[in-house]
């Protein structure tokens, strides 16, 4: 078994349906003031210290605790999940028409170390949207995708605010699963 240290819905999704064991703790972490620390990195290196910082977050003494966390940055900016339905409007107009970078990664601990990292990218180019849109599509989605950056879960109606995707499914759900999943292998969490 191992902790997973997180809230995330999509997260969970995935390893259980994988059949991995686990238990779900999530992090106590500052991610606003670990992200203002690291400003001016890449993306990729971010979301890979967020992961971490989560993974550490979380004491346990007898199993892995993995973290993952992801952002999304248009045009050089970074969004975080939308703090309001207002504010998930203006990322989507600020998303319509552009390429949106989805940076997912994870990191695993053991015994207050980080033992492993990846972090992976996708890119899914956002259709034009219109505000009829946008307000029947957050009409229908909020106040869950205010728990999701980028502001839409791919396994609800978020495939609507998209023209083409480009990166592995996991990773856009919010977890490079495959390489964590080689991790844990590796590490004697799961069978070889």
């Amino acid at each position: 078994m191992i902790v997973l240290a997180s809230k995330s819905a999509s997260r969970r999704a995935m390893l259980e349906a994988v059949g991995v064991s686990f238990e779900a703790r999530p992090a106590d972490v500052d991610e606003r003031a670990l992200e203002a620390r690291l400003e001016g990195n890449p993306p990729a290196d971010i979301a890979l210290a967020l992961a971490h910082a989560k993974a550490l977050a979380v004491e346990e003494a007898a199993h892995s605790v993995l973290g993952s966390d992801s952002l999304v940055v248009v045009d050089g900016q970074r969004f975080d999940k939308p703090a309001s339905r207002e504010e998930a409007t203006a990322h989507l107009r600020a998303f319509s028409g552009r390429v949106m970078q989805l940076h997912s990664a994870a990191a695993i601990a053991r015994g207050g170390e980080i033992v492993w990292g990846h972090a992976d990218l996708a890119r899914l180019k956002v259709r034009e949207l219109s505000e009829a849109f946008i307000e029947s599509y957050l009409d229908a989605e909020w106040p869950e995708v205010g728990f999701c950056v980028g502001v839409f879960r791919i396994e609800a109606r978020g495939p609507q605010l998209f023209e083409s995707i480009e990166g592995d499914q996991f990773t856009v759900l919010g977890m490079p699963l495959l390489p964590v999943l080689g991790a844990l292998r590796d590490l004697g969490e799961l069978p070889r």
